[in-house]
This record gives structure tokens, sequence and C-alpha cells, in this order.
């Protein structure tokens, strides 16, 4: 999406009400507490909810998808992750940022930030698009484009990309232990061509990195 598009545009599309079923089903449980920073319209909250979470927090710049997160969140602030952290009625147990890094001028302050929010033993639990993905490469290789689009891998509003290295050499170095399996789950057909190349291959093939890091010196 153009950084310059309506967001009636991105409304249409459902890109503030993802659901993402699949990386909530990967959660660790209990849940409990839940922070979803860039929680857009709220989509995640009725599979919290059935997965056990007893209260959940969001935080969504967009104000009329923060309205409507509101109906289904208990609580919700509008506006800058770096302007509301300390309004949150925390510690968390669970957080998530959810195709969010991408979109941060400094995420590795949000990172540190986030530490004073979380309780003992929180996970953190993160989406970003794959600079590996084979598309990007190819693009880049044979058609001399970055080949920016609307929405999605490579959306026009991203201002920064990770490999797999990268994002976890920023958790690290902002305190935060990624656990092994820096992916989505392993299914089907990623799941043999994951064992038949040890990884090497199947790390081109990812959309995303989905990571979950836990606070160093936590359990």
């Amino acid at each position: 999406m153009s950084p310059h598009a309506p967001d009636s545009t991105r409304e249409q599309d459902g890109y503030y009400g993802q659901r993402r079923p699949d990386l909530v089903a990967d959660l660790p449980r209990p849940l409990g507490r839940v922070l979803d920073l860039g929680c857009g319209e709220g989509g995640t909250a009725p599979g919290l909810r059935a997965a056990g979470a007893t209260w959940i927090s969001g935080i969504e710049l967009h104000p009329p998808a923060a309205e409507r997160a509101a109906e289904v969140m208990d609580e919700t602030l509008v506006g800058r992750i770096e302007d509301l952290l300390g309004r949150l009625q925390g510690p968390f147990d669970t957080i998530l940022l959810y195709d969010v890094l991408e979109h941060l001028p400094d995420p590795t302050s949000v990172l540190v930030a986030l530490h004073r929010h979380a309780a003992p033993g929180a996970r953190l639990h993160i989406s970003v698009p794959n600079a590996r993905h084979w598309s990007l490469l190819r693009d880049l290789v044979l058609r001399g484009t970055f080949g920016y689009t609307d929405a999605g891998h490579r959306d026009a509003t991203h201002l920064r990309w990770f490999t797999r290295s990268d994002l976890e050499e920023l958790l690290r170095g902002t305190g935060w232990n990624p656990e092994p399996g820096s992916h989505p789950a392993l299914r089907g057909g990623h799941r043999r061509l994951h064992q038949l190349t040890r990884g090497r291959l199947a790390e081109f093939t990812f959309w995303q990195w989905v990571v979950l890091a836990r606070r160093e010196g936590d359990a």
C-alpha cells in the first residue's frame, strides 16, 4: 500500500481485520494477560479468548480500526506504540507483535521498553516479512526491481526488512532470547523440504519469520 493511499482502501481489503489463527494456535498456554501491539480491528481477540486469555489490551494507530477493536478487547489505546506503552494496564504474560516491527522507525527502543510491561516468564511472539524469500531475490536479480506492492510481503509502508539472523540479533540485543525455530510451523511440503535440506533451502520459501522469545534471565 502506498504511504499516501487512503486508509479506507486498506479497510476494504481487510488489512486491519486479520485474525491470524495460525499464530494464535502456536502460542504457549496459558496465555494469561495479552498485549496485542498493532492490533488493528482486534481480529485476534476471538481466538485469544477461546485459547484462554484472561485480559486483552491493544494499541492501534488507525482510529477507525481501534474503535472496532475496543468492542472486543478489554483495553484499546489509539496512537503510536512508542507514546502509549506507559499507559497500559500491565504487566502482560503474552505480547504480540504481528507484522509491526517492519513499520517502526525504532524497533529497538520498543523492544527494550517492553521489558517494563512484561510479567515474569512473559513470552514475546513476533512475525515479520522474510527478506530472503525467493520472490524478492528473483525480482532484484532478474527484474531489477524491489517490487513494492499495495500490501503483503512488500508493502510500500514497510520501513525495515529482516532476515532470520537480523531478527534474532535484534532480539538478543534488546534482552529477549529467541527460542529455536524462527519460522512458521512446518507443515506438509515445507516440513519435507526442511528435512531434506536440513533447513537451508526452506529458509527461502517462508513468507514470514515467526519468532517466540522470552526475556533474558527467564526460564
